[in-house]
C-alpha cells in the first residue's frame, strides 16, 4: 500500500521518516529533483535496486544513476576523476548535470551492467539533497515506465508506476522539466552521452575540448559533403553560365537579323524604283517619261526636300521646244526662222548646264 507525503512545507519529519525507513526495508520511494520527478532505491542494496528495473521495466543493461547530497561526495564514490571532469562537477553541481565516471573497486554495490562505471549527480533540490544526507547515495531513475514520458509531478508518477512504490514524496511540479545533461569523463576528453537542460555551449563555456557523438560523426560525414557540392557548386555554374552566354550569343544573333530585318525590307520599300528599267525602256516612245523619272525618284525619296527640285524639268520642257525648232535648221525654214534658231541654241546651250544637273 503507497503512501504521499508533502514534501514542500516545513514539516517536513513525517516525510523524511517514512522515506528513510522505506529506503532501509529495500523499498521504493518517488521523490521530487529540479529536473523531473525520480524513483529511488538504496544504491547498495542489489534487491531493491532491481525493484527499480523491474518497477520501469527496465533491464540490468541500463543501470540507473546515482544521487548524492554533496560535491565532496564524488571522490568517495568515483576514482581517476580527470580535472576537465572535475571543472564541470563544480560549475554545475548541484544542477542537471550527470557525470559517468569510473566507479570505486571497492564499493560493494552491484547497479547492474555497468562496466566498471557509475552515473554521479547532485540535484538542485534542497529537500532532496536532505534527504540523501540521511540516506546516503541513492540509486534513482526519472519515475515512469520505460519508453513514456518522465513525471514532472507526483501523480503522473503514482499513476505510471502504481503500488510498486511504497513512498510518494510530493514536491510540487518539477522546476525544470527536463532530464539532466549526461557526460562521460571516462576518457581524456569529457563526451555528452545526453543533451538535456544543459546545453552543449554551456558545457564548453567551461571546458571547451567538451565533445559528443555528433562530433566523432563529423568528419567521415563532412568528408564527402565536399565531394558532393563540388559538383554541385562548380558544375551547375558553367551549366548555367553555359547557356546564358549561349542565350546571350542566341539573343545577339537574333537581335540583328532584328534590326537588319528594316534593311532587308528597304530594298522592298524601292520596288518602285524596279519599274524604272521599263521607265527608260519607254524613254525612246516618249521625252516627256524622261521628266517624269525625276519627278518618280523625288516623290519616293525624300519628298518634302525635293519638292523644288520638281520644278528643274522646266527646262527639259523647252528641249522638244528646241527639237520642233530645230526641223527648219534642216533647210525649211527662212533665213529670219535662222536667226531665231541660232538665238535659241544660244539660249538652249545656256541652259543645258541647268539641265544636266536635274539628270
Amino acid at each position: 500500500m503507497s503512501e504521499r507525503f508533502d514534501f514542500t512545507g516545513d514539516e517536513l519529519a513525517p516525510a523524511y521518516r517514512a522515506a528513510v525507513d522505506a529506503i532501509e526495508a529495500g523499498d521504493l520511494v518517488v521523490l521530487p529533483t529540479d529536473t523531473v520527478y525520480g524513483i529511488a532505491a538504496d544504491a547498495f542494496k542489489a534487491d531493491a535496486v532491481q525493484r527499480l528495473l523491474d518497477a520501469k521495466g527496465r533491464g540490468r543493461d541500463m543501470p540507473p544513476p546515482v544521487l548524492i547530497s554533496v560535491v565532496e561526495s564524488l571522490d568517495a564514490l568515483a576514482t581517476d576523476v580527470p580535472d576537465n571532469g572535475r571543472k564541470l562537477a563544480e560549475e554545475f553541481w548541484p544542477g542537471p548535470l550527470t557525470l559517468i565516471c569510473h566507479a570505486q573497486t571497492s564499493l560493494m554495490w552491484d547497479l547492474g551492467e555497468t562496466q566498471g562505471t557509475v552515473a554521479l549527480r547532485v540535484p538542485d533540490h534542497e529537500n532532496t539533497r536532505e534527504l540523501l544526507s540521511r540516506t546516503g547515495p541513492l540509486a534513482v531513475s526519472s519515475a515512469n515506465k520505460s519508453g513514456q514520458a518522465a513525471a514532472l509531478d507526483v501523480y503522473d508518477a503514482e499513476e505510471q508506476l502504481g503500488d510498486s512504490v511504497a513512498v510518494y514524496l510530493d514536491g510540487g511540479e518539477a522546476t525544470v522539466g527536463q532530464p539532466s545533461t549526461i557526460v562521460d569523463i571516462t576518457g581524456e576528453i569529457p563526451r555528452v552521452v545526453r543533451v538535456g537542460a544543459l546545453t552543449l555551449e554551456q558545457l564548453r563555456a567551461v571546458v571547451p575540448e567538451v565533445t559528443t557523438d555528433a562530433d566523432d560523426t563529423e568528419p567521415p560525414t563532412d568528408e564527402p559533403k565536399p565531394e558532393e557540392q563540388a559538383p554541385k557548386a562548380e558544375e551547375p555554374k558553367p551549366a548555367d553560365l553555359e547557356p546564358k552566354a549561349e542565350e546571350q550569343d542566341a539573343k545577339v544573333e537574333e537581335s540583328k537579323p532584328a534590326d537588319e530585318e528594316p534593311k532587308a525590307d528597304e530594298p522592298k520599300a524601292e520596288e518602285p524604283t524596279a519599274a524604272e528599267p521599263d521607265a527608260k525602256v519607254e524613254e525612246p516612245e516618249a521625252a516627256e517619261s524622261k521628266a517624269e523619272e525625276p519627278d518618280a525618284k523625288a516623290d519616293e525619296s525624300k519628298p518634302a526636300d525635293d519638292e523644288p527640285k520638281a520644278a528643274e524639268p522646266k527646262p527639259a520642257d523647252d528641249e522638244p521646244k528646241v527639237a520642233d525648232e530645230g526641223k527648219p535648221a534642216e533647210g525649211e525654214a527662212g533665213p529670219t526662222d535662222g536667226v531665231v534658231v541660232a538665238s535659241k541654241e544660244g539660249e538652249a546651250k545656256k541652259t543645258d548646264p541647268d539641265v544636266r544637273p536635274a539628270d
